[in-house]
Order: C-alpha cells, then sequence, then structure tokens
C-alpha cells in the first residue's frame, strides 16, 4: 500500500466534499441539526398536565390536599368541578388530562387510618400526560399523608417511626433529576455520527452509476487504497462533529459530561472507523444512489433507534435480536458515550465495547475489500 497514493485519493475526496455543497452539507451540518431536533421532538418533559378536582366534602383537609397536589409546575388545577358530568365534558373537550374525585368521607378514613380514597380518571388518548398525573399524585399523597400523620402523632407525644417499619430511601446515581434529556441525547449521538458512512455508500453508488469508478480502477491505486481513501475524509469530517455535538449537548441542552474528552474523541474515531465500513459494504454492492440510500437507512438508521439500546433496553429484548445488535458499531458507542457523559467511566470499563467496535470495522472494511475485488477484476 503506497501512502502517497492514498494520500491523493483522500485529498479528491476532500475536494468532491467540499465542492458538493450537498454533500458539505449532509456530512457536516445534517449530524448536528438532526441532534438538535431529535433532542427536542423526544426528549420532552412534561409538564403542567391540566386537571380537574371533584370535591364531595370540600373539608379543609381535602382543599390542603389539593393544594398539596398542584404545588408546582407538574400539575394545573384547571378547575374545580361539582358533578361527574362536567369531569366527562372537559374530557371530551380535551381541557383536561385527569380529574381527581375526593369521597363525601375523606377526613375520616383519613384520619382513622382507613386508607387513602381516592379516584383518579385520565384521559386514554394521551397516556403519557395521563400516566404522569397518576404517578405524580400518587407521590404527593404519600408525601401529604406521611406529613398529616407525623403532625398528629408529634402532637399526641408519639413517634412516626412506629407507623413506618421500614425505612426506605431511594437515591438515584449519575441522573438525580431522571431527566430523559440526559439519557436520550448521549444515545443519539451514535446516530447522527452515522451521517458519513450514507455519504460513502451514496459516493460509491454514484461513481459506480455514472461509470468514473472504472476510469478510477485503471490508474495504479490499489483497491485498498481507494478505499481506505475514500473513508479517510469522512473519518476527518466526523471528528469535527465529534466536537461540535458534545459541546451543543452540554452548553444548549445542559447535559452534564463528567468523562475525559480526549476518550471520547479517541473512541468516536473507532466507532467512525466501524460505521463507515457499513457504509462501504453498501456502496459495493449498490450500483445506485437510490438503492445505496434506502439500504443505508434499513441497515445504519432503522437499526440504530430500535436495536441499539437508545430507546428499549437490549437486556429486554430477545436473544436473537440481543445477537443481531451485537453486530452494529451503534450498540456499543451508545454505551460509550452514556459512560462518558453521566458517569464518566474511563477506558477501564468501556475497553470491551472499544474492542469490539474496532473488530467489526475490521471485519466490515474486509468484506467490502473482498467484494470490491471480486466485482471490478
Amino acid at each position: 500500500m503506497s501512502f502517497r497514493r492514498l494520500r491523493a485519493i483522500a485529498r479528491k475526496e476532500i475536494h468532491h466534499i467540499w465542492r458538493d455543497r450537498s454533500t458539505l452539507i449532509l456530512v457536516l451540518l445534517t449530524p448536528t441539526a438532526l441532534l438538535f431536533l431529535m433532542a427536542y421532538a423526544l426528549t420532552v418533559e412534561i409538564q403542567h398536565v391540566p386537571v380537574a378536582v371533584l370535591d364531595y366534602g370540600r373539608s379543609a383537609t381535602s382543599r390542603n390536599f389539593v393544594q398539596h397536589l398542584t404545588a408546582g409546575d407538574d400539575l394545573d388545577l384547571y378547575a374545580q368541578v361539582d358533578s361527574p358530568e362536567e369531569i366527562d365534558a372537559m374530557l371530551m373537550r380535551g381541557e383536561i388530562k385527569a380529574a381527581l374525585i375526593l369521597p363525601p368521607d375523606f377526613d375520616e378514613a383519613l384520619l382513622s387510618l382507613q386508607g387513602l380514597p381516592l379516584q383518579i380518571i385520565i384521559d386514554g388518548t394521551e397516556p403519557e400526560s395521563g400516566g404522569f398525573a397518576v404517578e405524580h399524585m400518587g407521590q404527593r399523597a404519600e408525601q401529604f399523608v406521611s406529613q398529616l400523620l407525623a403532625a398528629d402523632l408529634q402532637a399526641a407525644g408519639l413517634s412516626a417511626n412506629a407507623l413506618q417499619p421500614i425505612d426506605l430511601r431511594v437515591r438515584t446515581w449519575y441522573n438525580p433529576g431522571l431527566k430523559s434529556r440526559n439519557d436520550l441525547i448521549p444515545g443519539l449521538i451514535s446516530i447522527v455520527l452515522g451521517f458519513p458512512a450514507l455519504t460513502v455508500a451514496l459516493t460509491l453508488a454514484h461513481e459506480r452509476e455514472h461509470g468514473t469508478m472504472e476510469q478510477l480502477m485503471a490508474t495504479p491505486v490499489g483497491r485498498s487504497e481507494l478505499l481506505l481513501g475514500k473513508m479517510v475524509p469522512y473519518v476527518v469530517v466526523g471528528l469535527l462533529n465529534a466536537i461540535f455535538i458534545p459541546l451543543l449537548a452540554m452548553l444548549w441542552f445542559k447535559v452534564p459530561f463528567n468523562g475525559n474528552f480526549l476518550l471520547f474523541f479517541g473512541l468516536s474515531a473507532v466507532f467512525l472507523f466501524a460505521i463507515l465500513g457499513v457504509g462501504l459494504v453498501i456502496g459495493v454492492f449498490m450500483r445506485s444512489q437510490a438503492a445505496a440510500l434506502a439500504l443505508s437507512f434499513l441497515l445504519i438508521f432503522f437499526p440504530g433507534f430500535f436495536m441499539t439500546g437508545i430507546f428499549f433496553p437490549t437486556v429486554a429484548m430477545p436473544e436473537v435480536v440481543r445477537l443481531e445488535a451485537l453486530g452494529l458499531p451503534g450498540t456499543h458507542y451508545a454505551v460509550i458515550t452514556r459512560g462518558i457523559f453521566l458517569p464518566g467511566v474511563g477506558l477501564d470499563v468501556l475497553w470491551p465495547y472499544a474492542v469490539m467496535m474496532f473488530g467489526l470495522g475490521v471485519a466490515f472494511v474486509g468484506v467490502a475489500a473482498l467484494f470490491f475485488r471480486k466485482k471490478l477484476a
């Protein structure tokens, strides 16, 4: 392999990227823009869910309970109604997403330790908002009961510990606020950084479709030099995105970055090598840009969304799907990005995933070179 010829092919590809504005936008700006859009579209924090309250007793305790439930930005008290028919009408018009019904004997049941009699009605057309309202009401109800009983027991000279034989204290590490954005955005990086692979596949298919590949093969440039020369510029562009995208995540979305940036940068280069290998395989087999584009979405982006553990844990997948996920570079890179961003782990933890990505990259590039030689010999 000649480094001079490899550099010549890489230089030619850089000139192509720079002259073709659509390619430049695709590989340089699209990943950042895509992360920006998906972060807002997929990580919506539910707040200000409108609820109605039907309080049959209207006692001081029930009013305090409603005030406790709707304190903060999570639930908004839309209306206090007088009948179930009003609740039904508001749900039908979409004015509220949940309703709370308190019975007339709310005070007596609560103070006599018979339980907390509540009925919650939610709008099933938006289960996310309804489920959020139920979860929030349950948590606030437990707090209210604990505070109320503790005050009564203290007034009677008793200890509240007698009613709490289990001391359960929950701590959340690495993401204390349980913000979905902090978990999702590092995972999405493995998708948006895969766009250079799409461009490689389209470039190879374009040259095969227009006959310029045969002209390149007539030169002294070897097949491996040609493939690697086409890959190197996209690795460089991808590494530029590996700088911009973490800055966007930290500065704009306030995602914490607790790890080593040089480690992130180096492992991103390994990921780009692996994912670009997939693009080379697609470009070698497909003879048209349309077919390469369709296969890229089928093999790179569709599995990236649903099989790499970004949205659904891989441990919950069937065994066959988990084995298929191990063959995707994005599966290992999603673990790496989340590990570096949130807990800040180092190479001593992440090296198995780096080795897997590098091995997949070698395998994909090897397959591309093998079939490239057979098709153009």
